[in-house]
């Protein structure tokens, strides 16, 4: 029998990109939104459902598919509005979760779930590069409730027999993503004439094409023991701020360096580099390099933001 995915939030930038690379893989993909969502699903989904999540369609649509994977990509990713609303963000990342490994208890016990986490659950690591066994200390909302959803993961999978994993996820970027540092340094340097950005410029990040993440959670499903453990989803290569805005600033052809006010956002840690060592031992390597995500990326950036002027 051909196996089957059922991807939660398939219309958000993530679920999407997840969606494709399973359905590429020879999968039978239903791709859910929640029944508020708007944006058109990608293309070529086995099918398709908007249900409220949790509810009885959920659970009836779970009791029907039997799916062989569970993967969720719904919920809150802003370290921002967490800090100003931390119940909305507690809802989306850890109540979301409870729902779901509650109604594969139920419905669908059979079923592997696969959580998609954030490297925000380390906060400010003592030291680089970030292993999974890295003391978790989150400086956000957002990220405790992420932690808090993998403790879930844990609890379903030593209590109830849920097979589950969490995917610690860096900085994903590509196509489809309007927000974040990359698409902020982009917008500002196609529309300023000066580029100003928050922070010293200092800060690293390990980013990653979603391209990347989306095969890095396919080898997830495919190969990992699903024993409510964690990995780490992410390039195990560190750029800084401030090489990645001249970096783009060079492929846009804007003349001005960019400048750094200082300001630091609350909650946003200072430098990450991951340890992919877990994951590559399952057969994962990043494929997509870093300058050419950059402008793929660009060149996507640059319909969505000139286009609209030349209408």
């Amino acid at each position: 029998m051909q196996p089957s995915v059922l991807v939660l939030g398939v219309s958000g930038f993530l679920g999407g990109y997840i969606a494709d690379e399973f359905l590429a893989h020879g999968y039978q993909v239903t791709g859910v939104d929640g029944t508020r969502r708007k944006r058109t699903p990608r293309h070529g989904l086995t099918r398709y459902e908007q249900v409220s999540l949790p509810g009885d369609a959920f659970y009836s649509l779970l009791k029907e598919l039997q799916p062989s994977f569970v993967i969720n990509c719904a919920g809150s990713a802003s370290v921002g509005d967490s800090l100003i609303n931390p119940s909305i963000d507690f809802d989306a990342n850890t109540v979301l979760v409870f729902e779901i490994l509650e109604a594969l208890r139920l419905q669908a016990p059979d079923s592997r779930f696969i959580m998609l986490s954030s490297a925000a659950v380390y906060g400010n690591p003592s030291g680089l590069p970030i292993s999974e066994s890295h003391t978790r200390e989150p400086l956000s909302p957002y990220g405790f409730h992420k932690l808090q959803a993998e403790t879930l993961c844990l609890e379903y999978r030593k209590i109830h027999g849920i097979k589950t994993v969490a995917a610690r996820i860096f900085s994903a970027y590509g196509p489809g993503l309007r927000r974040q540092v990359i698409w902020d340094i982009i917008k500002r340097s196609l529309q300023d004439d000066i580029v100003e950005l928050r922070g010293s410029g200092e800060e690293t990040r390990d980013f990653l094409h979603a391209k990347d993440v989306s095969a890095g959670i396919r080898i997830l499903a495919e190969n990992c023991p699903f024993e409510g453990d964690a990995y780490n989803v992410a390039s195990g290569q560190e750029v800084s701020i401030r090489e990645l805005a001249n970096l783009l600033t060079q492929l846009i052809g804007n003349q001005s360096t960019p400048r750094f006010n200082g300001r630091e956002d609350p909650g946003t840690p200072k430098n990450w580099r991951a340890d992919i060592s877990k994951l590559q031992a399952l057969g994962f390597s990043p494929s997509v390099p870093l300058e050419q995500g950059l402008h793929d990326f660009l060149l996507w950036s640059r319909g969505q933001l000139l286009e609209p002027e030349c209408k």
